[in-house]
């Protein structure tokens, strides 16, 4: 058990959170969100002691073991990757290295023995023997195979990196597992292993994430920092958004009597709670949401993006196609055979197990790579809307928001681009900002604000929800959902494409797979199984 009594954080003037208390207990996964800067990542650092606060204290149970997923992709570069997983826990692979130092002596002594003796003992009784086979599971879950576990870690991009860092936070069963961010740089079958490793798990979780449906498959409680306070609330993240946002409809009622307010509030909770009893999570983790109760509910102080995209014409028949579309690079195979007919109002989704192959093929279709191979045409009538996963190129200049939006503006009155920067929380001073001071998720709700005011019949979108916090997920994608258009999209956010996505389109090395269904319905399907396991599998 954590807990954490009278806690604050200052810097300067600043103060992050002040006068918080709270209890952690085992058994319970705690998804922790908040706007970018609300202090998430620094409250994790408080708990594991990285990071001193201000006044306060951070009690965890005498003798307990805590594992971090380190943020530190280059700490273990002259490591060898399996040894890297065991060095998670500490205790353990310290005496893993003291008994193979002492057998290793050529003068061997009695006294040697001795030690030797206690450290078998202490060894058997951490389940020392499968210590090699448990980290060697652990890596193949993770997407990491057998013939890279003995490779030094420099030899792995990035994103295997992450993967092997992330089981050495796995490995040997902690009591507290701390995890930032842990599904970044994930496929979809990873992220999936990790849900039900998280859900098999018995003792206490604290994570950060905003991929809303990892939270919702994983989590018992919300802990949510908000206006320097930090609450725990009990349930998952829908849970949580759905019952805050009826909480703040009925608190603007003002003619609605208490009891109808509650009886309300108490229908919302025996639906959910339905739900939740038919989910993997209740089966899976055997411990769900036993105790939802009215009094949990409160509504949100948080602002959400007010994002609409209203097309200023409809779309023609004729919306985009390609034909036998190809690209090969350094002899890998990006995509192949192509062959797209997008109907008026599909929401496609593209996937692949080759991270670059969606990203070239959006570079392609918006004519920022040429065409290799095959062809491709666009309809007389559709007007984009590209928000591409490198905006980079945006952004090289020093203007401030209000003339860097002007810039895509046929109405160059201040009063009507405001409004556009309005809808993404940039007002008053904030829209005066710099472009040189942005960093990811403002310079992504610019970007949203430059599609809004293009009025598109067609988005084209390369990882959009790349470095936006929870409250800009949850409104771009009610906005996605709503936009009466064509979609062309990628997004490694399950449930942004689970929403909104109406056909899918997988890129594999061998041709491509498309078909038309909601992306759980693809993923589940033992058809396409089948189908990706030959595509991927040839050659």
């Amino acid at each position: 058990m954590i807990s954490v009594d009278n806690l604050s954080l200052k810097f300067g003037k600043r103060t992050l959170f002040d006068d918080v208390s709270l209890k952690f207990t085992p058994g319970n996964c705690y998804g922790v969100i908040g706007a970018n800067g609300a202090g998430k990542s620094t409250f994790l650092k408080i708990l594991s002691g990285e990071m001193d606060s201000t006044s306060g204290a951070v009690n965890i149970t005498p003798g307990q073991r805590m594992a971090v997923l380190s943020q530190n992709h280059f700490a273990f570069d002259e490591v060898e990757v399996l040894k890297t997983v065991l060095m998670g826990h500490k205790t353990l692979y310290a005496i893993m290295e003291e008994k193979d130092a002492i057998y290793m002596k050529e003068d061997f002594s009695e006294e040697d023995g001795l030690r030797a003796s206690q450290l078998e003992a202490d060894f058997a009784e951490m389940d020392g023997w499968n210590a090699e086979s448990d980290a060697a599971a652990l890596l193949s879950g993770l997407g990491i195979t057998e013939d890279l576990h003995y490779l030094p870690m420099n030899q792995l991009a990035g994103n295997q990196k992450v993967r092997v860092l992330l089981a050495q936070a796995l490995f040997g069963n902690p009591d507290i597992l701390i995890l930032d961010e842990p599904t970044n740089d994930l496929d979809a079958d990873t992220i999936e292993w990790l849900e039900n490793f998280l859900l098999d798990f018995k003792n206490l979780v604290i994570v950060v994430s905003h991929d809303r449906h990892f939270l919702d498959a994983v989590s018992t409680h919300i802990v949510d920092i908000d206006f320097g306070k930090i609450k725990i609330f009990s349930g998952n993240y829908t849970f949580w958004y759905e019952s805050s946002q009826l909480a703040l409809k009925q608190r603007s009622d003002a003619n609605k009597k208490a009891e109808d307010k509650k009886k309300e509030l108490q229908a919302f909770i025996d639906r959910f709670s339905a739900n939740v009893a038919k989910s993997k999570q209740a089966t899976a983790r055997k411990k769900m949401i036993e105790k939802l109760n009215i009094d949990d509910i409160e509504p949100s102080m948080r602002k959400y993006p007010g994002i609409i995209f209203k097309p200023e014409r409809e779309a023609g028949d004729q919306i985009f196609m390609t034909e036998n579309l190809e690209l090969k690079q350094d002899g890998v195979t990006y995509f192949t055979d192509v062959n797209l007919m997008v109907d008026k109002g599909d929401k496609i989704a593209f996937i692949s197990k080759t991270k670059q192959a969606v990203n070239k093929f959006f570079q392609t279709i918006m004519e920022e790579i040429p065409v290799q191979k095959g062809s491709m045409k666009w309809g007389v009538t559709i007007n984009k809307a590209y928000l591409p996963n490198d905006n980079s190129e945006y952004f090289n200049n020093n203007l401030n928001l209000i003339d860097w939006l002007k810039q895509y503006s046929t109405n160059q009155e201040e009063a009507y681009v405001r409004t556009f920067l309005g809808r993404m929380l940039f007002t008053g001073e904030e829209s005066l900002k710099k472009c040189s001071v942005l960093s990811g998720g403002e310079k992504v709700r610019c970007m949203i604000s430059k599609m809004m005011l293009q009025n598109p019949n067609l988005l084209v979108m390369d990882e959009p929800t790349n470095h936006l916090d929870l409250e800009s997920i949850t409104a771009f994608d009610n906005a996605v959902v709503d936009f009466t258009g064509t979609v062309l999209m990628s997004s490694y956010d399950h449930a942004f494409v689970q929403s909104s996505a109406n056909r899918i389109v997988e890129f594999t090395p061998n041709g491509t797979i498309d078909r038309r269904m909601p992306y759980d319905d693809y993923l589940n399907s033992e058809e396409i199984k089948g189908i990706r396991e030959k595509m991927y599998g040839k050659g």
